[in-house]
């Protein structure tokens, strides 16, 4: 290596579309897996608690972080703080947003899904457009990033409007579905 070039920086998870397609791939195969996974897994009654109980707490987790997220988004949209602010604010919401989806997936294999059910392959369908929708978020979160403190393009702002719109279909579609399971 000669001494002029330039160190190169490992490709990262939001670079470029090609990067979030390749994690959208293994996302439906980690889908499937726990998938395949729920229907072949057994649990007493007491692993069965604790894992709805680590399911409400996870859906506590992610879906209020993705709450508090969408409210910041809003507090951008009516000017009450500038989009650096929102950013910043919503970065440090990711890793919740994530570990209470990934624990929702997890604690979701031991709680017999009746796979059978129509509302339940609805819901599965949802989860699995909630977690593509938040691996695309990502990019965008990057491309406002890098607007710095430029004026939002109606394109970007669309985007945006957009991935929480789907963001919150999903979340209260699954939400809707997961009680309306629990019923019966």
């Amino acid at each position: 290596m000669s001494p002029e070039a330039a160190p190169t920086r490992r490709l990262g998870l939001y670079d470029t579309w090609w990067t979030v397609g390749a994690a959208a791939l293994a996302v439906c195969l980690a889908l499937s897996a726990c998938t395949w996974i729920s229907l072949h897994l057994r649990v007493d009654a007491t692993l069965h608690t604790v894992a709805l109980f680590a399911h409400l707490a996870s859906l506590v987790l992610g879906f209020g972080a993705v709450l508090v997220a969408d409210y910041h988004a809003l507090l951008y949209l009516t000017g009450r703080c500038t989009l650096r602010d929102a950013l910043n604010s919503t970065a440090h919401l990711h890793v919740l947003i994530w570990s209470g989806l990934a624990g929702l997936v997890a604690s979701g294999v031991m709680l017999h899904p009746n796979l059978g059910s129509a509302l339940t392959r609805i819901k599965l369908g949802l989860v699995l457009v909630l977690t593509l929708n938040g691996l695309q978020a990502g990019l965008l979160n990057r491309r406002l990033m890098q607007q710095g403190s430029a004026v939002v393009t109606p394109s970007l702002l669309a985007w945006g409007a957009a991935t929480a719109l789907v963001s919150q279909a999903c979340w209260w579609g699954a939400v809707a579905i997961g009680f309306r399971n629990s019923q019966y």
